[in-house]
């Protein structure tokens, strides 16, 4: 859903779906010639109760983690995705498929990271 969503865009928009730049844009209220940018964040945010009315239930997830903790992860996405000139959707998903080497080189990176935090916790849970 999320490629046919992001072809959507590129083909009848001409936009990339890259939240972190629609979400800045939005919040600049730089909607440029429209609204189409808090649309679709609205569409991302409605997505859940949608899903909750058609399934009954809303999808199960567990949070193991306390609000400091999500707070410095959040601040350290949100550094991330300017540092990196955007972010996984952006990248990963767009640029990707764009043939962008600096998405490549972005998604790249972004996986690297995320498996070296991961087998930092994992083997040092307990020192």
């Amino acid at each position: 859903m999320i490629g046919t969503a992001t072809v959507m865009l590129l083909l009848l928009n001409g936009n990339i779906a890259g939240i972190s730049g629609i979400l800045g844009r939005s919040i600049k209220l730089d909607f440029g010639d429209s609204a189409w940018r808090p649309a679709f964040l609205l569409g991302l945010v409605l997505a859940i109760p949608a899903y909750q009315l058609w399934q009954g239930a809303a999808p199960g997830y567990t949070l193991d983690a306390n609000l400091p903790t999500l707070l410095v992860a959040g601040l350290l996405v949100g550094v991330g995705t300017r540092v990196g000139s955007g972010c996984t959707s952006g990248h990963g998903v767009c640029g990707i498929s764009n043939l962008s080497p600096r998405s490549l080189t972005a998604t790249l990176t972004f996986m690297a990271s995320a498996a070296l935090v991961v087998y930092v916790q994992r083997h040092t849970e307990g020192l």
